[in-house]
């Protein structure tokens, strides 16, 4: 009788864990709007950096290869980190460190410290996601398309709006004093620590690298990892170029080119919201299937009109070549549910940061010696390998 009361007040002592799985996947999404609110802020510093301190494309093309070695590549790191050594740290903590070291990068009085300042700010932004999304949606019975795909549009909504309100804050402040962009952050990361429960702990066996899970399902694994890589290198090359591309080569103000960058992140939103949905009509392989060819006409029309219609286009392939997004996690998580957190690195960052490594200072240093615009368009061959390789996953 005497252990009933000790029972009965730890039962009712107020702890995080109390909180349903669908108030845990709108906690985490919160979060993942507020982290993904500073991915987006690099494109929109590029051309202050150029005309302040006068750096080149192909400087400009290395910052952004930072931003996703240290914001995406990482992801792998952080994603094994979660699996083997868990903590609430590596996602509570991530929105107050990208805020902080991204809304500094107006004090960068160099090329050095602009590097970084954007590797520290990127690396908060790598460690959120791999624990993220796998504990965003671990609480949730029903279709876990349907609930990834809510957690990835609230950070590409952030994705997206970020753009605007780096743009907003610049306009109104000078680059020196948007250290205001960090609150969204700072608020994020204390909401985080207060609501998110500990993940449970796991036995030390458990911590060493375990390939067998990753052997047994290498084909389909692979396949699904290039089909992100070709669609990651569309969309971060885009993210980096886009403002310079629209500022310096078809005469936008820098707030018009960010409201076009935004638009276009916007349209990655609403695709990857759509994309849980349609998959449970269609079918996951049809609509990447549909997603790498359909995304080509749109590409191209953004490139060969003008106007409204140009932004049109750019909008409309944002929406379909990101509808494949929460698809890919998913597929990925239940071919090897027992690394999941590593799965989750590896189609969400590490495909993403590779792409971007490899393509984005490539894309900066032809463009010194051509143009943005010639070296932008032949992503467009991207999807349509895409496509191709997508027809080999299995029916």
């Amino acid at each position: 009788m005497a252990s009933t009361p000790q029972t009965l007040q730890a039962s009712s002592a107020p702890s995080p864990k109390v909180l349903s799985g669908t108030a845990i996947l709108l906690v985490y999404s919160l979060g993942h709007f507020c982290v993904d609110l500073y991915s987006s802020a690099l494109g929109v510093y590029q051309p202050v950096f150029a005309s302040k301190l006068g750096i080149t494309l192909t400087q400009a093309g290395l910052l952004g290869g930072m931003m996703v070695l240290a914001g995406s590549v990482l992801q792998l790191l952080w994603g094994y980190l979660s699996d083997h050594f868990p903590s609430r740290l590596y996602t509570a903590l991530a929105p107050a460190v990208a805020g902080i070291f991204t809304a500094a990068l107006g004090l960068g009085n160099s090329f050095a410290m602009l590097l970084t300042l954007v590797a520290i700010g990127a690396s908060g932004i790598a460690s959120f996601h791999p624990q993220g999304s796998t504990s965003a949606v671990a609480g949730i019975s029903g279709s876990r398309a349907k609930a990834m795909a809510f957690f990835i549009s609230s950070g590409s909504l952030g994705y997206a709006l970020g753009p605007m309100f780096f743009s907003a804050i610049l306009d109104r402040v000078s680059a020196e004093s948007g250290l205001w962009a960090a609150v969204p952050g700072v608020l994020a990361s204390i909401l985080l620590l207060i609501l998110i429960p500990a993940p449970p702990p796991r036995p030390k066996t458990n911590r060493k690298i375990d390939l067998a899970p990753l052997k047994a399902v290498w084909k389909p694994m692979t396949i699904l990892y290039f089909l992100v890589f070709l669609r990651s290198t569309v969309q971060v090359a885009f993210a980096q170029m886009l403002p310079l591309y629209l500022s310096h080569e078809r005469g936008y103000s820098l707030a018009a080119a960010s409201k076009a960058l935004s638009l276009y992140l916007a349209g990655g939103a609403i695709g990857g919201f759509l994309g849980g949905h349609v998959a449970d009509l269609l079918g996951r392989r049809r609509v990447i299937l549909l997603s790498m060819i359909g995304s080509l006409p749109f590409l191209l029309l953004f490139f060969w009109t003008d106007g409204w219609l140009s932004i049109a286009g750019l909008l409309l392939t944002g929406v379909i070549l990101l509808t494949t997004n929460p698809i890919n996690i998913v597929m990925a998580q239940e071919l090897a549910p027992g690394q999941s957190g590593t799965v989750s690195a590896l189609m969400m960052g590490f495909s993403w940061g590779m792409a971007g490594l490899i393509f984005v200072p490539l894309a900066g240093a032809m463009a010194d010696r051509f143009s943005l615009h010639a070296v932008l368009q032949l992503f467009a061959l991207f999807p349509v390998i895409g496509f191709f390789l997508a027809l080999k996953l299995p029916k």
